[in-house]
């Protein structure tokens, strides 16, 4: 098995890749055992080696009351990062057990970012609670940010921004580096901000190239190619294919005059990002935005409205079917086939949908080429509908020996499969244009489609030519 090398205090040492996620089994049931005795020494030896996002983690796998004795016993290790890491649905639940001076400790430590983050999900009883443990330049950070719209530039960013004036030089902005207030600069930045006198952001210096220039060297002279501005009301979704497209590892955010109001950095934009991905894969199977936190009611509430209308979708299939009930009667074979071409023509038409949905997600889908898509997709169904259609066509003469019947359910399973492709790529357009969220609407109606053009299409045909 191949190793990774992992450098301590004592120095290299080999670890297994498997060991890299130091939250296991093991360590789970160790740190329980350690709550469970009431361990406080053995429970902090245990978690101090363990990542924020991993204590996150454990927090969202253990159950609530395991949650809330092991926060009482850790309490005063407790980091703001994990706060942030936590998932929403359990967040307002941990700071509701933490101590306030614990939870006043750990806000201290997070960026203003972290901690528009941390409240803008809680009741307000809860954020008050957070908002006064602040100082008064942070706490007006965050109030400013949270009068931004929700999902946009102004929630996203952090305030924290290293500034340099147009005119400096390369030595200008070291000395004023290594001569600032470590707690006036961000833990963490990329670039250097130029703003010009009345603070408009005009281009970002990466730190690089800064530490490979000469003192003399002008800011100016060395800024990156690529310098995207950020509106505070741009929906945080374009910001983050804003990031994604244009390789952007941070990017200005400015106010309604242009001037220079913030910062967003990938790690932000990349977390919405996987936000919007995620969300819709759960949209797409209709089950909204849960987690495994969540109860059985709040489960059953955002699932119960998709099934709702997949059984009103299913009705309207079966209304087909019984308009060929004679059909049925008479050459019971139908009744075994059918199912074959409604399910064929599903599945073709959710790998269409998912491809058409993704493609609007990631704007590759337009109105420029939604004709050439449209036209691949249904020939794509057309090929795939003619190779399936020799398959059963064999299946339903060695079957059930019937010529007739082998070409009626070959030519049904061409013609669903076509209407597959063109259904699953033009219902999320439509919804879009419509304004209309395609992952969460095109499922049912894809799956419609299919089924009633299926059914109507294979017993169609079948009383036509076998009756």
């Amino acid at each position: 098995m191949s190793e990774n090398t992992q450098i301590s205090a004592e120095g290299p040492k080999n670890v297994r890749e498997d060991d890299a996620y130091l939250l296991n089994r093991k360590n789970v049931s160790a740190i329980l055992y350690a709550v469970d005795i009431e361990d406080k020494a053995k429970l902090s030896e245990l978690m101090d080696p363990l990542h924020a996002a991993d204590i996150a983690d454990l927090l969202e796998q253990i159950n609530e009351f395991d949650r809330s004795r092991l926060i009482r016993l850790y309490d005063r290790e407790f980091d703001g990062d994990i706060l942030s890491e936590l998932d929403e649905s359990i967040r307002e639940e941990v700071i509701g057990v933490l101590r306030p001076q614990v939870l006043a400790e750990a806000v201290r430590d997070l960026d203003s970012d972290d901690v528009v983050d941390l409240v803008e999900d809680l009741r307000e009883t809860q954020q008050e609670a957070i908002l006064e443990v602040l100082e008064d330049v942070d706490r007006a950070a965050v109030e400013q940010a949270l009068s931004y719209p929700e999902f946009s530039a102004g929630r996203l960013m952090q305030r924290e921004v290293v500034m340099a004036p147009e005119h400096w030089t390369v030595g200008d902005a070291i000395d004023y580096l290594r001569g600032s207030d470590p707690d006036a600069l961000p833990d963490q930045f990329y670039h250097l901000v130029l703003v010009d006198p009345r603070l408009h952001p005009i281009g970002n210096v990466t730190l690089g190239k800064i530490m490979r220039s000469k003192r003399e060297v002008f800011l100016t002279s060395i800024v990156e190619d690529v310098f995207q501005i950020i509106p505070a009301d741009q929906d945080e979704g374009d910001v983050a294919y804003a990031f994604n497209q244009y390789h952007l590892i941070s990017a200005p955010v400015v106010d309604g005059e242009g001037r220079l109001i913030g910062l967003i950095t990938i790690d932000d934009a990349m977390a919405v990002l996987d936000d919007e991905h995620e969300e819709d894969i759960m949209r797409l199977a209709g089950v909204g935005e849960g987690s495994l936190s969540d109860r059985v009611i709040e489960t059953t509430k955002q699932r119960m409205p998709w099934l709702a209308v997949n059984l009103i979708t299913s009705i309207a299939a079966s209304m087909v079917i019984a308009q060929f009930e004679m059909a049925i009667t008479k050459i019971v074979a139908l009744a075994v086939l059918m199912p074959i071409v409604a399910s064929m023509g599903g599945n073709a038409g959710t790998q269409s949908l998912t491809v058409a949905v993704r493609a609007i997600a990631t704007k590759d889908l337009t109105s420029a080429n939604v004709w050439r898509v449209l036209r691949r997709e249904v020939l794509v169904g057309l090929v795939n509908g003619l190779i399936f259609a020799i398959v059963m066509a064999v299946v339903g003469i060695i079957w059930f020996g019937s010529p007739m019947l082998g070409a009626v359910i070959a030519a049904a399973m061409v013609v669903n499969m076509v209407v597959a492709g063109f259904a699953g790529t033009v219902i999320p357009v439509l919804l879009e244009r419509w304004g209309v969220d395609p992952a969460l609407a095109s499922g049912a109606f894809v799956t419609t489609v299919t089924d009633i053009v299926g059914f109507f299409a294979f017993l169609g045909l079948a009383a036509m030519i076998l009756l």
